[in-house]
């Protein structure tokens, strides 16, 4: 039986690049499946209805071409699907494909996604699990999640620079704020400034917030960044860049299975994603999504 595949494609990621790399990359996959539908969708109601139709004519693979957005859907009808998914990177994010090693290059991407597709390789990868939401990298509350909330209304810049811009921009008027978290070891609680839950590195174009997460290890790795006050935490900023905050007094590490995240009122994000306001809940599913990408 002959290998199903669709590519969705998102074409308003990476400000119209997925559109403008459609072809280029459906020509690198077309030689390495049988069959290759293209699925383009300008909203996600309609991506979804694309994805189940396909599904109901024997999808096994749904390729991704679209930045972070584009994959968390993706994310979200593979795993609850049993669909393989394969990303070709072409948004102003990546960081679920930066965390998997995949080349930022749409092209060189799809080069190295038609050579699994060829080889049968697959990669099985944890996810986490909000309610009845998927997450594949991180799920922020508190200053982060203002943050990636105030990044996603800017329309300039592009990339990691409208990041950075938005959190000097936040850190005006954010203050620290009384959290309680539950873990499988125990409870955390007092003033803090932010919270992220890692089943990957990155988040917010490529800032190691959780330096030492790993999607296959059946755990989150969490940072909790306590109350050091605006001028300690904008000098804290520059070593977001490199993972080296983690070595700061203010800041606290651990790792859980599952988690709950008491707060009044803080805003939480996943895969750069609104998630509404805490509380809220999140447990790491081990082996939840099968990725079409070379091992690590």
């Amino acid at each position: 039986m002959g290998l199903n595949a669709a590519l969705a494609v998102h074409p308003a990621s990476g400000r119209g690049a997925a559109a403008r790399m459609t072809e280029a990359v459906a020509a690198r996959l077309r030689p390495a499946v049988d069959r290759l539908d293209v699925l383009t969708a300008t909203s996600v109601e309609e991506s979804h209805a694309l994805m189940r139709s396909s599904h109901a004519e024997g999808l096994d693979v749904l390729i991704v071409l679209g930045g972070d957005g584009a994959a968390h859907q993706g994310v979200q009808f593979c795993a609850d699907h049993g669909v393989a998914l394969g990303l070709v990177p072409s948004g102003t994010g990546n960081d679920f494909a930066r965390a998997l090693g995949i080349p930022a290059d749409a092209r060189a991407a799809a080069d190295v996604l038609a050579n699994a597709l060829r080889d049968g390789t697959r990669r099985t990868v944890d996810l986490g699990r909000s309610g009845e939401t998927w997450f594949a990298t991180v799920l922020c509350a508190g200053f982060d999640a203002a943050v990636n909330a105030r990044a996603n209304a800017m329309r300039w810049p592009t990339g990691p620079r409208r990041y950075d811009l938005a959190i000097l921009a936040e850190l005006a008027s954010f203050k620290p704020r009384p959290i309680v978290v539950h873990t499988d070891e125990g409870t955390v609680s007092g003033d803090s400034t932010l919270i992220a839950v890692g089943n990957t590195p990155y988040y917010g174009g490529g800032i190691p917030i959780c330096p030492d997460a790993a999607p296959d290890d059946g755990l989150f790795d969490v940072t909790l960044i306590r109350a050091p006050g605006r001028a300690r935490l904008l000098r804290m900023l520059p070593h977001l860049r490199t993972g080296e905050h983690v070595r700061k007094p203010s800041v606290e590490t651990f790792r859980t299975r599952t988690l709950r995240i008491e707060a009044a009122g803080w805003p939480v994000y996943a895969d750069g994603e609104d998630q509404g306001s805490t509380p809220v809940e999140a447990t790491c599913v081990p082996g939840a999504l099968t990725m079409v990408a070379p091992p690590r």
